[in-house]
């Protein structure tokens, strides 16, 4: 077991000003949905190149996607595609609104959703697509443009690991109807928890801000200000899902900084493809010309058939030398909740299957140290016995 300080897989890059910045919203004696919560929605809607009026912070990325699910009208009876090698939560908010999450296989190289495999799930009841934009890779959103275009379907992006990633210019959110965004405590943005919905229609917005509050017209901050009290009408049967003042005071700087972050862990992942070239080991796809990655996820694919070494036991290595690391992700058909409610099946969706059982996540948090970053090559040979 090594001496040395564990290295945090996905440590936030917390700077002072974050830290004086919640301490000024505690002292402000308003820690609710606010001020703070508008400008870190203005920010956000700059760096997308949207308006204000298009984009909702909400308490999760989850919470983002559900939403976005409501204002597209899916209900019960309704399919939709999505990619296999995601976390659950795509899934889940799926089922939230009684829609059937259907699973299209990933492309190996990319990681990302196949739109072949899409075209060969649409049916009667297919109403919506979610890409995934794995690690920050946007998909081909040409091809599942079209398709939804032939197919009269809703792209809602799951844009969880993609906040700073473009395709062909354009910001990841804004190529489908929804943007869904993640904030949590790894991510290249974070506050600690919190998402954000980005709507091609000011009305969704609208509309996704005021179920993200109990559906109600107005949002504590309008109806207790100094302006004296307003009263409200519950017109839909809405959420819990609004972020806080508290939330949105780390993800303001957190924004402030998304470029220089995005250049730091650019190096650090120019420096792992590097090091990691000659070792018998699948590397990330590098992306083609026309797309920006996000540059979220660094993974590598161990097969125990050329690594003589399994992935499990290649991050109890890893662990073992003070390195934390990843899974991103175990295939939503080996988890027994869709096996046994959905009844899916590995074999059915063999390309993630095979990711998820060899893939590791390592370290590339901007926080990441030169000396850090050598830490984790050198594990990375050692553990793999080069």
């Amino acid at each position: 077991m090594s001496t040395a300080p564990f290295i945090v897989f996905g440590a936030p890059d917390i700077e002072e000003a974050e830290i004086q910045e919640v301490l000024a919203t505690m002292r402000s004696g308003w820690l609710g949905t606010g001020p703070r919560v508008a400008a870190f929605e203005k920010a956000f809607a700059e760096l997308k190149n949207a308006q204000p009026a298009q984009v909702a912070a909400v308490n999760s990325c989850t919470a983002a996607l559900h939403l976005s699910f409501v204002a597209a009208g899916l209900k019960a009876g309704d399919e939709v595609i999505t990619s296999p090698l995601t976390f659950c939560a795509t899934a889940n908010a799926i089922l939230h609104t009684g829609a059937t999450p259907v699973l299209a296989d990933v492309d190996p190289a990319t990681m990302n959703i196949d739109p072949a495999r899409i075209a060969e799930k649409i049916g009667p009841r297919t109403r919506a697509i979610v890409p995934v934009h794995f690690a920050g890779l946007p998909c081909d959103m040409d091809a599942i443009g079209a398709l939804a275009r032939k197919h009269e379907l809703a792209v809602i992006e799951d844009c969880a690991h993609a906040v700073e990633a473009l395709y062909r210019g354009e910001p990841t959110g804004t190529l489908g109807d929804f943007g869904c965004f993640s904030f949590y405590v790894t991510k290249n943005v974070t506050s600690g928890e919190g998402g954000m919905v980005l709507a091609k229609s000011e009305r969704d917005a609208e509309r996704i801000r005021m179920l993200a509050l109990h559906g109600m017209t107005r949002d504590a901050w309008k109806r207790f200000s100094d302006e004296g009290f307003k009263p409200y009408q519950v017109v839909e049967a809405g959420f819990k899902y609004n972020m806080m003042d508290l939330q949105a005071a780390i993800g303001i700087h957190q924004l402030a900084r998304v470029q220089e972050g995005w250049e730091r862990r650019r190096l650090l992942w120019a420096r792992y493809q590097q090091a990691f070239a000659a070792l018998p080991v699948a590397l990330p796809q590098e992306p083609p010309a026309h797309v920006r990655h996000g540059l979220h996820l660094y993974t590598l694919r161990i097969d125990k058939a050329r690594c003589r070494i399994g992935r499990d036991d290649f991050l109890t290595r890893m662990t073992r030398a003070g390195i934390g690391v990843g899974v991103h992700y175990t295939a939503l058909p080996e988890h027994p909740y869709y096996q046994q409610t959905l009844g899916w099946r590995p074999e059915d969706t063999p390309e993630a299957t095979a990711i998820g059982r060899e893939t590791v996540s390592l370290p590339l948090s901007p926080k990441l140290t030169e000396a850090e970053a050598r830490r984790v090559i050198d594990a990375v040979h050692a553990a793999l016995g080069a």
